[in-house]
């Protein structure tokens, strides 16, 4: 039996709810930490945490061993200037990343002060991060004595489009004779989500893996004030579950389908996890957490509708060395992610536009495919089977192609970069912009309440996730040691029961593929391509029509789609935030992806900042904190970590 076709056709009727049904039940967890989310920077944050011999609880709305975007693995282990082959000095490196406008200076320095740290604590738990054995012996980039795999990546400047002569002849202080920067290390990512999982549970976390959290409880109940816990919902029970915390943190990334939702054209194919639904930046936010860069978001390239998805066309991220070719085999002159050309992934949009051109001309034949038999065999293979083997999703993709017989040594692999077209302007994301505002110690505005990885504000990748979320988990430790219990609000608690019962209170009306519809659509007409005063305040009044006539309608029939409900919930907050920042930033900018139609200045002097937003007694309260707020990166950071000791000795 392998369809739902065959399993109606023989059983005559749906399958029974597998789980016990608990509505209204309640389940109370006390803990010294609680971590809500269990991806890459959350599981690190618990280890953390609980190396410091706390009681440490992580919640998790899928299952830990394999949630989050990290979770079925990763292939690069990015800007780790500590490493032992690196020409660079790992300050240097953070100071030069951030000369980007609307980073996070503070996330910069902790990702290349402390993941080679990290990298080297994960191998000890048994993730492999070495070519331990000699696989790859010959491919460029390999050390014999470390066995590191070192990437092209980053090799001259931090970009991933080519840069002017002047940008890439960059001389960093720390390499005078402007060697390979040598700073980004290729691993075996599929082995770490399993490892960290195993190490939470050695160390005493109480995992819970299928609960999403709907709330962050305060003291007294008050916005703004402590965070003393959160509740959330069982997915597969319905039970309401109840943390009390002395410190909390979040780790559950951005949102990812604000503007989409595809279910019905070609499964679930946007770019981010349906899971990734902001739920904890609605909490923040709900609970009076102060937001930045909420107003940047960017077109979604891949994977919308029938686009093809990442990694499966030649071109794409990964597909270090491979030379593009037409279908004639002249090579296209885009640069191969190689050590040829500093590991660009992207042609600039000069030759973008000429290769455009050419196409048109007839100089160029599509499709356009990766001339994999032309490289080295050993290249071939670490690519073929190292980098793409051993991304987020890449496995099956490989392995599907792979049993279809493909062969990279004779076949080519077709790219669909023109023929399968451009992204709408409409169809964008927000999961890489905004997030919540953090400090040194990457706690947030409010008391008890951190954050790590994709959670934060101008986030970036794997590693970053990774030593923020260790990070964090030792600074909440820190926090939780010298607090008193906390106290929740039982009244607060209550009243969020209700909230989440809602929709399974209903027999009929609306379900959450359709309230989702209706947000994406809403914020496709009027907080997308075109941006005025008129059409974002039409796109607030819609939202809010939808809250107050459509979430009044929600139901759900089981534990699971009242889960999706609450998500679409925490979507549209999300969505109506976006909306908000939008509307108070009164100009353009490059950097953030940001035109308004209305205020067309590009980035002008007065509006180099960061505008920040919180609810404060129910209204939203807007702020501004200049670039590089937080000051120098390098002593900023030693002030705060003079009892930081390096690679964990323990047991």
């Amino acid at each position: 039996m392998s369809t739902w076709h065959d399993y109606f056709k023989e059983q005559g009727h749906a399958p029974d709810w597998p789980y016990p049904i608990r509505f209204d039940q309640e389940q109370e967890i006390d803990a010294d930490v609680l971590v809500i989310g269990g991806g890459i920077a959350g599981c690190w944050a618990a280890i953390s945490a609980a190396r410091q011999g706390l009681n440490v609880v992580l919640a998790e709305k899928g299952d830990t061993v394999r949630s989050g975007a990290g979770g079925p693995g990763c292939d690069h282990w990015c800007d780790v200037p500590a490493n032992p082959l690196s020409n660079v000095d790992p300050d240097e490196w953070a100071r030069h990343m951030a000369e980007r406008p609307y980073c996070n200076g503070i996330g910069l320095q902790i990702q290349c002060r402390e993941n080679y740290d990290t990298l080297l604590e994960l191998e000890q738990m048994g993730g492999k991060v070495r070519d331990s054995g000699d696989e790859y012996v010959g491919a460029q980039g390999r050390d014999e004595k470390t066995k590191f795999m070192i990437s092209p990546r980053y090799t001259k400047v931090h970009s991933y489009v080519p840069v002017d002569e002047k940008t890439e002849g960059k001389i960093f202080a720390s390499n005078p004779e402007g060697k390979l920067n040598n700073v980004v290390i290729r691993v075996w990512g599929s082995t770490f989500k399993p490892v960290l999982k195993k190490e939470c549970q050695r160390l005493g976390v109480k995992i819970f893996d299928r609960v999403m959290m709907t709330s962050l409880l305060t003291e007294n109940g008050a916005q703004g004030a402590r965070v003393v816990g959160a509740t959330g919902l069982n997915s597969r029970t319905g039970e309401f579950m109840i943390f009390k915390s002395k410190s909390t943190i979040l780790a559950t990334s951005g949102a990812g389908s604000i503007w989409l939702i595809s279910t019905e054209l070609g499964g679930y194919c946007n770019m981010m996890s349906r899971t990734i639904a902001g739920d904890g930046t609605a909490m923040a936010w709900k609970a009076g957490a102060e937001l930045t860069t909420m107003e940047s978001t960017g077109i979604v390239r891949i994977a919308v509708g029938y686009k093809h998805k990442w990694y499966t066309g030649a071109g794409d991220a990964s597909y270090e060395n491979v030379p593009i070719v037409d279908a004639n085999g002249k090579r296209v002159p885009f640069p191969i992610q190689g050590w040829v050309d500093a590991g660009y992934m992207v042609p600039s949009p000069e030759v973008e536009q000429a290769v455009r051109e050419g196409i048109l001309k007839g100089e160029y034949a599509l499709p356009f495919y990766g001339d994999f038999p032309a490289m080295p065999e050993v290249e071939r293979n670490a690519t073929w089977k190292l980098m793409l083997g051993e991304e987020s999703t890449t496995k099956v993709i490989t392995k599907t192609f792979n049993d279809a017989g493909y062969d990279p040594s004779r076949d080519l692999l077709q790219s669909y970069r023109y023929i399968e077209g451009n992204s709408l302007a409409q169809w964008r994301e927000a999961s890489y912009g905004g997030g919540i505002l953090v400090d040194w110690d990457l706690k947030t505005s409010l008391e008890g309440l951190y954050a790590a990885g994709t959670q934060m504000f101008s986030p970036e990748d794997h590693s970053y996730a990774a030593a923020t979320g260790r990070y964090a988990g030792r600074k909440a430790a820190a926090y939780a040691r010298q607090v008193g219990e906390p106290q929740i609000s039982r009244e607060q608690a209550v009243l969020e029961k209700a909230r989440v019962y809602a929709p399974v209170k209903r027999s009929s009306g609306m379900e959450w593929k359709e309230l989702h519809a209706g947000i994406a659509r809403a914020m496709q007409y009027y907080c997308s391509e075109f941006k005025t005063e008129s059409l974002l305040n039409m796109g607030l009044g819609t939202l809010r029509k939808i809250e107050e006539e459509s979430v009044p309608l929600l139901f759900a029939l089981d534990p699971h789609k009242l889960m999706r409900s609450l998500e679409d919930l925490s979507l549209l907050t999300y969505a109506q935030i976006v909306t908000h920042a939008s509307l108070a930033r009164k100009a353009s900018s490059i950097p953030l992806n940001f035109q308004r139609i209305d205020y067309p200045a590009l980035d002008p002097p007065e509006w180099r900042k960061y505008l920040t937003l919180k609810l404060e007694n129910g209204k939203v309260k807007a702020g501004e904190l200049p670039l590089a707020f937080w000051g120098d990166m390098k002593n900023q950071y030693e002030a705060r970590n003079k009892d930081y000791t390096g690679v964990y000795k323990g047991k």
